[in-house]
């Protein structure tokens, strides 16, 4: 078998911790941002006032009030926010070490403030490589981490109040600008830090032709089409995401719909070779752990797709006949699909 299509089961013990973090934090409500950080008391104005220090981004200060002095209700509950931060950081460090998927601190900056805003809760879906990581950590298992970010829109947010998406990368307190959009004129659908490595924020949306663009009015932006991104983020499914310190609440797609997405898409990136053997590489180690766990969740979702997209897998699946994925049950689950 292929080394690339490889993964090992997290023990029972990591993997009832990773669940006791993930239970916690989906109570939590709204996260502290940055780093858990220190209480100061102040007096240069006359008045006495609490304030939590901080990093909200790696190298950046910054503190913001927490109350009065002597209000201790406030300043308790702030110092049981930090004290809660703090053992999360440690968990996650310890989940780290032991194979789990991290993303790194800025992806955790934007997740934060894009949860402590309810974006996931009102119906947004975190996709692409993240979302792969997230899945191995939700299905227990340890595979070679690759990188990149997306996010997914299925239809307009719910949201309580209208909100910017631009205004809320920019709430991040990270440098992110507008990518230019393709073509003369045409107005962005992204959102990138400086640098050939920086992290770059999509928003994604079904429709035809790849690359479209779809008004998303609710938060004064613009998503890319992608062809049965539909299919791809019908219930989504409560989660969590490890990145830098954190563990934040976020809404992926089902594991097996994502699969059969990855196939479909890996044969749609035309000019692009490394990100379709990224596609793949997912969709086949992802595909390997349902098989081993729940087989039958790959026949169902593969039943409701489109036909115009398993034609497409049949023949992404026909390619790869010969590879050995040294798991009888892939085997049949792919020959029942081409069949």
């Amino acid at each position: 078998m292929d080394n690339r299509h490889r993964y090992r089961r997290q023990e029972l013990a990591f993997r009832t911790q990773y669940a006791e973090l993930k239970e916690r934090v989906l109570a939590a409500g709204p996260l502290l941002p940055g780093t858990a950080g220190t209480l100061t008391r102040r007096t240069g104005t006359g008045h006495a006032y609490w304030y939590r220090v901080y990093y909200p981004v790696p190298g950046q200060q910054s503190e913001s009030l927490v109350c009065k002095d002597g209000d201790h209700t406030a300043l308790e509950a702030m110092r049981d926010r930090i004290a809660f931060s703090k053992w999360t950081s440690k968990q996650v460090s310890a989940l780290r070490k032991l194979g789990f998927q991290v993303a790194d601190k800025t992806v955790a900056r934007v997740l934060v403030e894009l949860h402590n805003r309810d974006m996931f809760e009102a119906g947004l879906t975190l996709g692409g490589t993240l979302a792969y990581m997230a899945l191995l950590n939700e299905l227990g298992a340890v595979a070679a981490r690759t990188q990149d970010v997306d996010r997914a829109r299925k239809r307009q947010l719910k949201l309580g109040a209208p909100q910017s998406f631009l205004s809320t990368m920019e709430a991040t307190e990270l440098p992110f600008v507008e990518v230019p959009g393709m073509g003369a004129g045409a107005p962005s659908t992204s959102v990138k830090l400086r640098g050939v490595q920086g992290l770059r924020v999509d928003l994604l949306a079904p429709g035809e032709p790849v690359g479209k663009l779809i008004g998303a009015p609710e938060i004064e932006w613009r998503a890319q089409a992608i062809p049965h991104y539909d299919y791809l983020l019908d219930a989504p499914e409560p989660a969590a995401m490890l990145a830098g310190g954190h563990c934040v609440p976020v809404r992926l797609p089902q594991p097996a719909r994502f699969v059969w997405h990855k196939l479909y898409s890996s044969s749609q990136r035309h000019g692009f070779r490394e990100k379709a053997d990224k596609d793949l590489r997912q969709a086949f180690l992802l595909a390997l752990v349902l098989a081993d766990q729940d087989p039958d969740s790959l026949l169902d979702a593969f039943s409701e797709a489109d036909e115009r997209m398993t034609a497409v897998i049949r023949r992404t699946l026909a390619k790869h006949r010969d590879t050995d994925f040294g798991n009888q049950a892939l085997a049949d689950i792919f020959r029942q699909c081409t069949s």
